[in-house]
């Protein structure tokens, strides 16, 4: 079974990465509010360039962070090269001019503005939960914003869980192919038996879950009475300061943009 999904990748001594889980939530999320708020390239541009640039503090190497963001990248390489060949606004120089592919300025500059915002939203979420041991989140969830027990709990369990899935569609796949259940090259085929997969697989999670429910619950944690803590989450003042790091940043760039003179509302 791979871990990868839940593997912390930083080094637990960098400065960090040793800060409270919720103070590093935190503090993602407000950066990344900031720049929900704001269209233009710049304000992301100098966000990630501060994400960049904060790797070593939390301990995460480029290559490692890499491999966890493949998908997301992949993602906005699709959004990317939909939006240019086949965006609606055409307007400023034509760049390529083949057929009906038409790219201009104007549209090449929306879509790597779009890109880029994706990217330095998503990046802190990256990052910060490649430094997060699961147990550390639930426990500090608890501890520090008062969590209820079975929230943070049930949480932590359907999180450790989720390599469980690729586990089981790779064994699903590796079954199927020894009774002789193949596609082949038959489109409808594949999609049908693709169906058939992901209906297989989510009743073994539907299944697997009632189980854990069950025995959480037989193991009294779902119980009235007060828990005890085995590991305490203190939220200290660089806790603080992380937080208000997160949104430092966040409305410096904002106002780098503004300053510019491309800052560009969400909501105009």
């Amino acid at each position: 079974m791979s871990l990868a999904a839940t593997t912390v990748l930083a080094r637990p001594d960098a400065p960090l990465a040793r800060r409270n889980p919720v103070a590093k939530l935190g503090a993602g999320l407000l950066l990344s509010f900031c720049l929900i708020a704001t269209l233009d390239p710049v304000a992301p541009a100098v966000a990630l360039a501060v994400e960049l640039a904060a790797l070593p503090l939390f301990g995460v190497r480029v290559a490692a962070l890499g491999r966890r963001a493949a998908p997301l990248l992949l993602a906005v390489l699709g959004i990317l090269t939909t939006l240019v060949l086949f965006g609606g606004e055409r307007s400023g120089r034509v760049l390529v001019d083949i057929g009906p592919i038409v790219v201009t300025t104007g549209v090449l500059a929306s879509a790597l503005a779009l890109s880029l915002r994706l990217v330095a939203i998503a990046l802190p979420g990256l990052i910060i939960f490649a430094t997060i041991d699961p147990t550390d989140l639930a426990d500090a969830l608890v501890q520090n914003l008062k969590a209820p027990a079975r929230f943070a709990i049930g949480s932590l369990a359907a999180f450790r869980l989720v390599p469980l899935l690729g586990a089981e569609w790779r064994m699903l796949t590796l079954a199927r192919r020894a009774r002789g259940v193949d596609a082949g090259h038959n489109p409808v085929a594949a999609i049908r038996l693709f169906a058939s997969s992901m209906f297989a697989l989510l009743v073994g999670a539907i299944r697997r879950g009632t189980r854990l429910a069950t025995a959480m619950d037989a193991r009294g944690f779902d119980a009235g009475t007060p828990r005890s803590v085995a590991r305490p989450q203190r939220f200290v003042l660089a806790d603080a300061a992380l937080l208000v790091a997160g949104a430092l940043v966040g409305a410096t760039a904002i106002g780098i943009s503004v300053a510019l003179g491309t800052f560009t509302p969400l909501l105009a």
